[in-house]
């Protein structure tokens, strides 16, 4: 806290002056219309489109001061992100990750190499959560989709600055975000970016154990210090030729940089030493991300609209990893020098009409490219290694020229997405509607590298959809949703291409990973039911909902014994069933009752199954699902002075996964509370403060591989911390 008390002065004499030089607020009645008009729009999304969609508002986005999106997301209902607590991960529904769940930018697919922290959360105009999917969109979306969409509305000229401190483990961090707009006759543009450094200093310890014919204890210690940034920008420009006739270009860049030191100690308690007990390695690894769109909304005769979008994307990676390694008979240095690049282009198109009376016909395309170039160079050079067995059994000095220290891999991959759609959204009756939508969807994956022969994968899927919603009583309060859908999940490149990527000390539990060219995509039927009860007009509602999947061709990660070495390549593993029910309630204490203080409250709850059939239980659930998962909390709007108080606390269930007759997986569950407040000094100057993982839990994982009367387990130990912020935002 001492590294940011003098910051936190300066945030606060900003604060005196802007008090002092701001003009009188206008009445408070004057500016609570539009963030309930807000609220108010979102809800009436959630209530009405007969697709299943849950829309967070900007404001909802923000409040609690986050940096990330991954931070927002993971207090959503059904919604949790795996890792380490406050360093974000993969974005999981109903506890499904490794591509059951859609991430989608601005209703497209996320492109390749895309990272959700290259967004900051201002960047976000609205998030939408679809638990079932539709055929305008991606149907790889067995768990779901998630789509973000990047601000657009430009209504007024605004200019608005944020800055912000923050601390992570006595490491400071420091944050700026700038929104512009403005509106002029037909043109109109808007103009958002940010700046983000962090340090970080991050220690971890690791258990190494085995019985049986090798028994071993080893004990780890690791740490992990460097900073990492990050710069965005994203211009949007709108041009109205008359209403409604819009042409729209919007780009989005990201700039990343890395640096970081990792070490790694091994103390053996008991047993063999390993190959390597030390490690000593430099991290320097950069991004750029390029992503732009150009898109025309034409109104045509009779009601009907067409809608079409081009789009390009680039992204570049690369990193130098040098490192040195020991042992107690072995020690080497190995550089690895990578380097990757994605660049593609994305068209769709949608033409809607309402010729038929209560009917809104759409039909569409989606068609998307992608080219990955990649290379990767590794060098070695061994300064010790212990005496091998020469002609007649005898150990001889080992010869370090011979020993291998090169490896060059080089290979391209082109992937090709071509959609088509067909949809209708039928108004029966005032109660009663009916969503129909067939969606064709195939995906060509090509690849060639230095080290395999080529690889030609082709999967497709067609999809029909069906989801109805009927409004229940006199007031319309009440209303019941069901679902029938068919998705998929087609291989990813990664997992497609037979590339071999080493280990330190190879074992059981720390493998050599490779993909397998023989992969089948996944294909899945699945039900969702809701029943919802909304609460008046203050934006109060209760929720129950249930769900259910049929996974065939499920793939999962299987460990061997392959000519000496320990090697995890996915596989196709039979089917796999997956159900489960989510519990959603929102409560603002106005809709109750008029006089009541201005608190909401929110909770979440989701409890999720799954069962796959060629493993053998108990807990053979997919994918290492989250069994459950919820959240709880309340912001309170005080009427006596300008502030705002809120927090949450989430839970996400762990526990053993059984992946394979021989290996297990194990994690801890997750508890995190964050709170926030909210001081506004004039309507145009506030600052927010916030504390993140306030119970900075300590995260345990762990992989456990039995084969007969042989057992190991590596168990790794992530002490977390609390962040706090302070972020001054201002309107000019």
């Amino acid at each position: 806290m001492k590294k940011i008390a003098l910051p936190l002065l300066l945030i606060v004499q900003a604060l005196n002056t802007a008090y002092a030089q701001e003009p009188a607020a206008p009445a408070p009645e004057k500016v609570m219309p539009k963030v309930e008009v807000k609220g108010s729009a979102a809800m009436d999304i959630r209530r009405n489109d007969t697709a299943t969609k849950i829309v967070v508002t900007q404001e909802e986005i923000l409040k609690n001061g986050d940096t990330s999106i991954g931070e927002v997301l993971k207090r959503l209902p059904g919604v949790t992100v795996d890792g380490v607590q406050g360093r974000g991960g993969a974005i999981r529904m109903r506890g499904l990750g490794a591509g059951y769940t859609s991430i989608m930018l601005n209703g497209e697919p996320a492109p390749p190499g895309f990272s959700l922290d290259s967004l900051t959360p201002d960047m976000i105009e609205r998030v939408e959560v679809m638990r079932a999917a539709t055929a305008e969109f991606s149907t790889q979306a067995i768990a779901g989709a998630i789509n973000i969409v990047l601000k657009r509305a430009i209504t007024t000229a605004q200019t608005e600055i944020k800055t912000g401190l923050q601390t992570d483990n006595g490491k400071p961090g420091v944050s700026v975000n700038l929104q512009m707009s403005d509106r002029k006759g037909p043109w109109s543009y808007s103009i958002g970016g940010g700046f983000l450094h962090n340090d970080f200093d991050r220690t971890a310890r690791s258990i190494t154990e085995a019985s049986g014919t090798e028994a071993l204890l080893h004990r780890g210690e690791n740490g992990s210090r460097g900073w990492f940034r990050n710069f965005n920008i994203a211009p949007r420009v709108n041009y109205a030729i008359k209403p409604g006739d819009v042409i729209t270009s919007q780009t989005f860049i990201a700039v990343n940089r890395f640096r970081g030191t990792n070490t790694e100690r091994i103390q053996t308690i008991a047993g063999l030493d390993p190959m390597f007990s030390s490690l000593d390695q430099d991290i320097r690894s950069q991004a750029e991300m390029f992503r732009t769109d150009l898109s025309w909304a034409h109104p045509l005769a009779d009601g009907a609209k067409l809608d079409l979008k081009l789009g390009a994307n680039y992204n570049q990676r690369s990193s130098e990893v040098p490192n040195r390694q020991s042992g107690k008979e072995w020690e080497r240095s190995r550089r690895v020098d990578s380097s990757a690049s994605d660049k593609g282009f994305t068209t769709t198109g949608k033409y809607s009409s309402p010729l038929i009376p209560g009917h809104a016909l759409a039909t569409g395309w989606d068609i998307g490219y992608s080219k990955r170039d990649e290379d990767r160079i590794q060098r070695e050079t061994y300064f010790r290694a212990p005496p091998l067995p020469g002609p007649d059994g005898t150990p001889v000095p080992a010869d370090l020229s011979k020993l291998p220290k090169n490896l060059d891999e080089v290979f391209a991959a082109d992937v090709t997405r071509v959609a088509a759609y067909v949809q209708d959204e039928w108004n029966v009756s005032e109660r009663w509607s009916v969503y129909f939508g067939l969606r064709w969807e195939g995906v060509n994956i090509k690849s060639s590298g230095s080290d395999f022969g080529s690889v030609d994968s082709n999967s497709s899927v067609l999809s029909p959809l069906f989801q109805t919603l009927y409004k229940l009583g006199e007031k319309k309060k009440d209303q019941v949703r069901l679902g029938l859908t068919r998705t998929y999940k087609a291989p990813n490149v990664g997992d497609l291409i037979p590339r071999r990527f080493t280990a330190n000390n190879n074992t059981a539990t720390t493998p050599d990973f490779m993909g397998n060219p023989d992969l089948k995509p996944e294909l899945a039927w699945g039900l969702d039911l809701a029943y919802e009860h909304f609460l008046g007009e203050g934006g109060g509602l209760l929720t129950a909902s249930t769900y259910a999947r049929r996974i065939d061709d499920v793939t999962r990660r299987r460990v061997d014994l392959i000519d000496g070495a320990y090697v995890s390549r996915p596989v196709n593993a039979g089917n796999a069933d997956t159900y489960g029910i989510e519990l959603e309630a929102k409560l603002p204490l106005r809709s109750l009752m008029k006089d009541a203080p201005g608190v909401e409250m929110r909770a979440n709850l989701t409890r999720s199954w799954s069962k796959l059939d060629t493993v053998p239980g108990p807990n053979n659930r997919l994918d290492q699902q989250v069994p459950i998962s919820g959240t709880v909390g309340a912001d309170w709007k005080l009427d006596s002075m300008p502030l705002t108080v809120g927090g949450s606390y989430s839970y996400q269930g762990g526990g053993e996964v059984r992946i394979s007759d021989k290996q297990y997986a194990y994690s801890v569950p997750k508890r995190a509370l964050d709170m926030y407040g909210l001081w506004k000094f004039t309507p145009k100057t506030q600052l927010r403060v916030s504390a993140s993982n306030m119970l900075h839990q300590d995260n345990l994982s762990q992989s456990t591989y039995v084969e007969g009367l042989n057992r190991r387990s590596d168990t790794s130990i992530n002490p977390t911390s609390v962040v706090f912020r302070a972020m001054l935002e201002m309107k000019l």
